[in-house]
Order: structure tokens, then C-alpha cells, then sequence
């Protein structure tokens, strides 16, 4: 049943408050309702606020909380790869424990996994260059699991695996110690092409290419369901995931993430999904299957009506449950009938490829899981959060975990007001104001959002970039101002100069997008002076300052991220691939720009070493293009500015993990030269 808690202050002045919950998980959603609501306390991944009143406030009446759903997700498949790939323990244990406090009860443990494939397949007979050439390297593992690449920047070194193997250990013991239910990952159909040597008559098939990849590092082989190896691989590959790790009897499988499958004959969908269900309760009869269901709403004009209907009934009913993953913009349970039956989680995304950028959908969210309750014949089962990338817009998560335990929506701009008094440890008039007027603006996008950065500054430059905003621009200028305004009463607060120098990127995101316009105008308009002034003034002085910006504080530093990579290795050698593994998945993301910028993120580093290089270099060309009467070709500029890129990734520079700068004087400083 629904997690409770229960919060009370028992007689006596010896004790202030006492929480009791239905597993660890609720008892420690129960501490942190105290701490939040009655402490003033904050938790986020940018930082906590928790100093507390002294004496602790004592209840005037006992509180009773309910959960409305069974279970609160947590973490999105590429989550791994994105945010995760460099964490050691003590990261690890930090997240679990804000998952605790968040009341997240069901999520899953997916380190290690490659470590127990590798065993598998040496085991059927596969040699370890065959096993080289499937896996990828750290950086990109979320894709090689879901059968879209293979080995782009691998191989996975041994010391990984056994890193890995010690990680997991821990994660599942520190979840299950809390009450959490742990996924384990279980066989989707994907195999390595050494299987078809072993075994000459196994019957698979080449999928296509994934994204922009040629099938030198996608076109994965797929067995067929009622091939009988299909079963003896995913039961041994699950019994041997079980005799190390134990299980909950939930498991994750995605076999057609983004890929077309190679027939949409219902029958032979429903053959693919009983055949992946029956090799996890071959290995565990109480078997649970959780799948994303991004394929439907990623691919609809495939996955009509009649196809999903039969993916979902190759399970029995119960034995499923569906993430509707992008449910705050897309939701699928509402053309699907609440997924034909099977029990579906209402998902947030919010978040892609971890980009950095303000960023939220809060009607939707505050009204949307309450609707897919009340939807017709609801199997909805509970509420996720689902982002790509971490790190990033607190006050949505932090929103998105309190409705998962409330009954009915809440009161938005009074719940934003006390967020910022919570998040800083004081009220301030200009804080609160500066946090209402984003919650109307970058926050509150509605109809189909996807938060997918596309600013001019984080992209290939041309001729033909999105400037379009979902807000009024001038309500961020202001929450800005608004916010320096408040610097002297609040500029101890870490979480505060975390939120000013975030909202300082944001308003300089702003102004990129508008150079660039101004740089489009006058190469259009042939004026020279134009383009050198707005040129200039964008490389050398807006984007340097940003820069310096982001390399004040330690969450926005690229140095942090190349040097946790660097530090998962045991060898030179190691850390150089796991450098190069996390270079290459902030920019080119593949050898020649496959998903190119695809996972940008703005970190003190990454913009003056990389955006801020293209930009010097395309308005050069530019300028060059009006000097000389050659037309622009954007081609050309594309060879020539992959150069730079490439470039960037093999620059062997090493960046600082510690921030340098006054975050405050920094934000003043471009406050007076552009707010407008």
C-alpha cells in the first residue's frame, strides 16, 4: 500500500519531535516535511540550507501524511551516462540520502552491469576483443544498454568493471537499507556480434542506425524472441545479476529505445515483450517489468494504437509497469487508454542531455498527476521525476517531490515565496519578488515545452538559429537585479550565490542571442562597422565575462567534471580515455558531431576554450566574406569550425576543479556594463 508517516511532539520537553513512517523511505520523507516546514531547512543538489531554530519547534497536533500513489521514480536511463558516469561512493551516497528525504521509494541501480555481461559472455564462448567491440566507453554506457552504439570510446578497461562492481554493492545495500525498491537491469534482445560466431545459427538481425551514426558504432544485432538462446542468455544473464547483487523483483528493458522495430505486426510485438518478460521470471518468478514508454510518443506514426496495445498485452496485467516519461508534455496514457491496463508511473522529464538553462513547466506539473489520477480507469500508480541531467533547476525537483505526497495542487506563487526564504535562511522582499517573477516566466512554459537548450550560445553558429524564448526576457533582467539587490543580506548563503550566478548565465544566454542578432542584421545589411562592433563585443568582452562568471563557482566548473573522470582511472592511460569519454559527450557527442552539442552545458572552461572559439571564428569569416564579395557557405564554415572542436577535446589543457573570482562582484560587474 501508499507509504504514511506521522510526525508528533511527544509530552514532555525532552523530545521535540518524533517520526515514525511505513518503511525508511516515508519516516524520512516525515523529517524533512519537519525540517522544511517547520525549521525553514532546504536540501538540493546546489546545496542545503539547514540551520536550525533553537529550541526546535514542538507540533501543536500530530500530522498524518499519505502518499496518493504507491511509488515516487526516480533517475532516466541516460541520467547514468550524463550525470553519473564519474561518481564515487561518497557522491553516491549523498544523492541516496537526498533520495530518502525526497520520499523516493522506487529507483534504479545500474552500476556494475557490464561486469556481469562480460562474465556471461565468456562464459557462452565469446572472446574478450569481441567483448571489446561491443562495449562503449563510460560516458556513452546508457546508449550500449539500450542497444543504440557500440563501441564508440571503449573499450571499458578491467579496473572499470571492478570499480563498478564495488559501487554497486554499496548503492543497493544503502538503498534497500532504506526502504527503497531497487531496478536491476534484465535482457532487452541486444547481443554483441560474437554471439552469431559461437553460435552459427542463432537467429539475429541488424538493426538499422541509431541517430546520426553509421553502423561503425550502431546497427547492434537483435536476437529474435522465439530464438531459444534469447531465453538461455537473459535467465543466465538475470540469475547471475540476482546471485550478486539479490533483487527486488523489479526490472528495467528497453528494446526499441528510438529504434524502429523490424516489423509492426502486432503479434510479432507481443511475441518481442513476452519473450523479454519470460526471461526475467525465468531467473525470478515474481518478475516485474518497468519500460520507458518514450518509443511511443518518440516514434507515434510506428507505434499506433494496434502496436502498443500489443507490446503492453504481451505481459500479463500487473506485471508491467510503464514510465510515462514525458507526461508534463506528452503524456500517453491519455490516447492509450491509460496504457490498455498495465499500471503506469506519471513522469516528469524536464531535463535534456543535462543542459544548463532556466527551465520548467509548473502548471503542468502542479495539474497534471492529480488529472492522470482522475483519468477514466487510471492504473496510475505513482509519480516520477525522469531528467536526463542533474544539477540543475532545484525549485522544479523540489516542487515536482513535495506533490508527490500531496492530495491536490498547491498554491504556486505563495509556495515560491517561502522556497526562497527556505532555500536562503531569511526572508527578503526582493529575493521573494525576483523568485515569483521567473515562476511566471522561464518557469511556466506551457503547451509542448522540451527544455533542449538551443541558445545561439551553446550551438554551431549560423545563419539560421532559434532566438525564440517561451517568456518575457525582460522578467529574468529583472529577477536578476532584483536578486543582486538582495546580495547584502544574503550574500553568505551558498545556495543564494549558486542562484545569482545562474540566473547571471541566463540573463548572459539572453544577451548572446541578442548580438547575434545584431550580427545576422549587419552581415545581411553588408555593414562593416556593425558586424566588427557587435562581433567584437561577443567574443572578446560578453563571453570572456561569462565565462569568468561560471569559473566562480565550483557546480559551473568544466575542471570538475574532466577531473572526476581522471580520477575513476588507476592508470595514465585510463585517464587520458575517460578525459577524452567526457570531453567528447559535451561536444561533438561521437567522432564528427554525430549529436553534436547535444549534452552542451555552460561551465567556466567550456565557454571560453569552445563557444566563444567558434563564435571568434564565424563572425571572422563573416567579416571576411564582406571584405572579399565571397558569399557565406555554411558547409565550409562546418569543416572549418569542426576543426576547432575536434580541437577543443584533444587540447590535453588541464582546467581548475576550484573556483577562482567574486561570484557577486563578477554578476555586478556585468549588471552595470549590459542590463539593459
Amino acid at each position: 500500500g501508499p507509504d504514511i508517516y506521522r510526525l508528533w511532539s511527544p509530552p514532555g520537553a525532552a523530545v521535540a519531535v518524533s517520526v515514525t513512517g511505513s518503511s525508511g523511505v516515508a519516516a524520512a520523507a516525515g523529517l524533512y516535511r519537519y525540517l522544511r516546514d517547520f525549521c525553514g531547512c532546504h536540501l538540493s543538489w546546489s546545496g542545503a540550507q539547514l540551520r536550525l531554530p533553537d529550541p526546535l519547534p514542538r507540533l501543536r497536533a500530530e500530522i498524518r501524511a499519505a502518499a496518493p500513489g504507491r511509488y515516487r521514480y526516480y533517475q532516466n536511463v541516460c541520467a547514468q551516462s550524463y550525470s553519473f558516469a564519474w561518481w564515487d561512493w561518497a557522491r553516491w551516497e549523498r544523492e541516496i540520502d537526498w533520495m530518502a528525504l525526497s520520499g523516493i521509494n522506487l529507483a534504479p541501480a545500474f552500476a556494475g552491469q557490464e561486469a556481469i555481461w562480460q562474465r556471461v559472455y565468456r562464459s557462452l564462448g565469446l572472446n574478450q576483443s569481441e567483448i571489446d567491440k561491443y562495449f562503449t566507453g563510460p560516458a556513452f554506457l546508457a546508449w550500449n544498454r539500450m542497444g543504440n552504439l557500440r563501441r564508440w570510446a571503449g573499450p571499458l578497461p578491467p579496473a572499470w568493471h571492478l570499480k563498478q562492481l564495488y559501487l554497486q554493492y554499496r548503492i543497493v545495500e544503502r538503498m534497500r537499507s532504506l526502504g527503497m525498491t531497487t531496478v536491476l537491469p534484465a535482457f532487452a534482445g541486444h547481443v554483441p556480434q560474437g554471439i552469431l560466431r559461437v553460435f552459427p545459427r542463432v537467429n539475429a538481425t541488424r538493426l538499422g542506425h541509431w541517430s546520426h551514426f553509421d553502423c561503425t558504432y550502431s546497427c547492434i544485432y537483435l536476437l529474435d524472441p522465439e530464438d531459444p538462446m534469447f531465453q538461455v542468455i537473459g535467465t543466465l544473464f538475470l540469475k547471475e545479476l540476482i546471485k550478486e547483487f539479490g533483487t527486488d523483483h523489479i526490472y528495467s528493458a528497453d528494446t526499441f529505445n528510438e529504434m524502429t522495430p523490424l516489423s509492426s505486426d502486432p503479434a510479432y510485438l507481443s511475441r518481442v515483450s513476452n519473450a523479454i518478460f519470460r526471461s526475467m521470471t525465468g531467473a525470478d518468478p515474481k518478475a516485474l517489468w518497468l519500460m520507458q514508454g518514450w518509443l511511443f510518443q518518440h516514434q507515434p506514426d510506428f507505434w499506433q494504437p494496434a502496436q502498443v496495445r500489443a507490446l503492453l498485452h504481451g505481459v500479463p496485467l500487473g506485471r508491467m509497469i510503464v514510465l510515462d516519461l514525458f507526461a508534463e508534455s506528452k503524456p500517453v496514457y491519455q490516447w492509450t487508454e491509460s496504457f490498455y491496463g498495465q499500471p503506469f508511473i506519471w513522469c516528469m522529464l524536464h531535463n535534456f542531455g543535462g543542459n544548463h538553462g532556466l527551465f520548467g513547466t509548473v502548471e503542468a506539473i502542479n495539474h497534471g498527476p492529480f488529472a492522470a489520477r482522475r483519468f477514466p480507469n487510471s492504473t496510475m500508480v505513482g509519480t516520477g521525476l525522469v531528467p536526463e541531467g542533474i544539477e540543475q533547476n532545484d525549485m522544479v525537483y523540489e516542487l515536482m517531490n513535495e506533490l508527490g505526497w500531496r492530495q491536490e495542487p498547491l498554491d504556486l506563487p505563495s509556495w515560491v515565496t517561502r522556497y526562497a526564504e527556505r532555500r536562503y535562511g531569511a526572508a527578503n522582499a526582493a529575493a521573494a519578488s525576483a523568485w515569483r517573477l521567473l515562476l511566471r516566466s522561464v518557469y511556466n512554459c506551457t503547451g509542448v515545452c522540451v527544455n533542449h537548450n538551443r541558445s545561439p550560445l551553446v550551438r554551431r553558429p549560423s545563419l539560421h538559429m532559434d532566438t525564440e524564448l517561451w517568456y518575457n526576457a525582460s522578467d529574468v533582467y529583472e529577477a536578476w537585479r532584483l536578486l543582486l539587490s538582495a546580495g547584502t543580506e544574503l550574500g553568505s548563503s551558498p545556495t543564494f550565490l549558486y542562484d545569482l550566478v545562474d540566473v547571471t548565465r541566463q540573463a548572459a544566454q539572453q544577451l548572446v542571442s541578442d548580438y547575434y542578432l545584431s550580427i545576422r542584421q549587419a552581415f545581411q545589411s553588408h555593414a562593416l562597422p556593425e558586424l566588427l562592433t557587435a562581433g567584437g563585443v561577443l567574443g572578446y568582452d560578453l563571453l570572456p565575462e561569462l565565462d569568468s562568471l561560471l569559473s566562480s563557482h565550483r557546480l559551473f566548473l568544466l575542471g570538475r567534471w574532466l577531473e572526476d573522470a581522471r580520477a575513476m582511472a588507476t592508470s595514465d592511460q585510463e585517464a587520458e580515455q575517460y578525459e577524452l569519454n567526457a570531453r567528447n559527450q559535451v561536444t561533438l557527442w561521437g567522432p564528427s558531431g554525430n549529436i553534436l552539442d547535444y549534452a552542451n552545458k555552460q561551465l567556466g572552461g567550456l565557454v571560453l576554450d569552445y563557444y566563444s572559439v567558434r563564435w571568434s571564428l564565424f563572425v571572422s569569416v563573416l567579416v571576411e566574406s564582406l571584405n572579399s564579395g565571397r558569399p557565406f557557405h555554411q558547409d565550409q564554415f562546418n569543416q572549418a569550425v569542426f576543426q576547432v572542436e575536434r580541437g577543443f577535446i584533444y587540447n590535453k589543457k588541464r582546467y581548475p576543479a576550484m573556483p577562482t573570482g567574486d561570484a557577486m562582484e563578477i554578476s555586478r560587474k556585468l549588471f552595470l556594463k549590459y542590463y539593459p
